[in-house]
């Protein structure tokens, strides 16, 4: 069973931006980036990405959600995810994914959080 993940450069300079512009810390991004990825059709098996970004553990991730994450990541990838397949393996991809997904969705609020936020919330993207 993993406890640690390497996300991809790309993810690690999105978070990089992004936190240092909204004071928000890599495991928030990591749940928004998520939530995300897991409103994305396509199988998540197909999304590659490298492990040259940032270390993130377990913990820091899912919490003590993470019973609640497993099941998400199940129902997406609609079959059971042994320990190893869903941490660190689905979890990155979901993560990497999503940033590229959160970046997006920044930049069009034009970099500010308050307008971003109320955005995902009140479309309904990403429940806070």
């Amino acid at each position: 069973m993993g406890f640690r993940l390497k996300t991809s450069k790309k993810t690690k300079d999105i978070f990089d931006e992004i936190g240092g512009s909204s004071n928000l810390k890599p495991f928030a991004l990591c749940k928004i980036a998520i939530s995300l990825s897991l409103q994305e059709n396509g199988d998540i098996d197909e999304f590659k990405s490298d492990n040259n970004g940032m270390e993130l553990q377990r913990a820091t991730v899912t919490g003590d959600l993470d019973a609640l994450y497993k099941c998400l990541m199940e129902s997406y990838a609609e079959k059971h995810l042994s320990d190893d397949e869903y941490f660190p393996n689905h979890t990155k991809k979901h993560i990497d994914r999503g940033a590229k997904l959160l970046a997006s969705n920044y930049e069009y609020a034009g970099g500010n959080l308050e307008k971003f936020l109320n955005k995902l919330i009140n479309k309904g993207d990403v429940s806070l």
